[in-house]
């Protein structure tokens, strides 16, 4: 990429030396904020076309100066993580299904709130995790010897199927009240899948991953803290 700048030159036509070293010194503290990848920066001050990468080094380390050749890589694949994210993608599933049904089984208002905000991001999720697993050239889906449509395998916290046919013939209050119990055993079982995930070595270290899974962490605590005080404000309703 070339750039364009016109300055007067000084009698012995020096705005050219002025310029390249700020030049220089702008591309350098911009690749210091990507200290993952190694980045290239136009070899201005020898004149030459081909690109110098360069990867800024740890705190009180130098950059060091990169082959041409050199390419960001990704870091190792960890066999956990894929499973992780695989069974991420089942469990979020299951949730996004069960928010389905709130529009056609209550009225309740609070409750389609906290509906529409679950399915919204678990089904934003569901697409980063989908695009996650692609780039590493695995599938979305969990291959699993024995593993049946009929029978499909259930991650930590996920109603059974005798569970969700409740959910499904429930309307209203009871509706209401399932939904919350069940979507709370199914966060704490999500919230048992990241603790699993932090505790096998060498697991976690990608750093989308690492973010992604703190980010589900957190999301769903809070989550569910407000359907444990939907919970009791229905429980006084109900005794009247």
């Amino acid at each position: 990429m070339r750039f364009r700048l016109t300055i007067p030159p000084d009698r012995d036509g020096a705005a050219d030396h002025r310029l390249r070293p700020t030049r220089t010194f702008f591309l350098l503290t911009a690749c210091a904020l990507l200290p993952l990848f190694p980045c290239s920066v136009p070899a201005v001050q020898n004149g030459s076309d081909q690109p110098v990468v360069v990867q800024p080094g740890a705190p009180g380390q130098p950059t060091r100066r990169l082959p041409a050749s050199t390419h960001g890589k990704l870091p190792p694949l960890s066999h956990n993580d894929v499973e992780f994210m695989q069974g991420m993608i089942m469990h979020h599933a299951q949730a996004v299904e069960m928010t389905a049904l709130i529009p056609s089984h209550t009225e309740n208002k609070e409750l389609r709130t906290l509906g529409a905000r679950i399915s919204h991001s678990q089904s934003d999720e569901i697409n980063f995790m989908k695009r996650w697993l692609a780039a590493r050239g695995q599938p979305a889906m969990m291959q699993m010897a024995g593993m049946h449509h009929d029978h499909p395998m259930l991650m930590p916290g996920m109603l059974t199927p005798e569970q969700m046919d409740a959910l499904r013939k429930a309307q209203g209050a009871e509706f209401d009240r399932l939904f919350l119990t069940g979507m709370i055993q199914h966060h704490g079982g999500a919230l048992t899948m990241v603790h699993d995930l932090f505790n096998s070595a060498g697991s976690g270290q990608d750093a989308e991953l690492f973010n992604f899974a703190t980010d589900v962490d957190t999301g769903q605590r809070a989550e569910i803290r407000i359907m444990q005080a939907m919970l009791e404000q229905k429980a006084p309703q109900e005794k009247q």
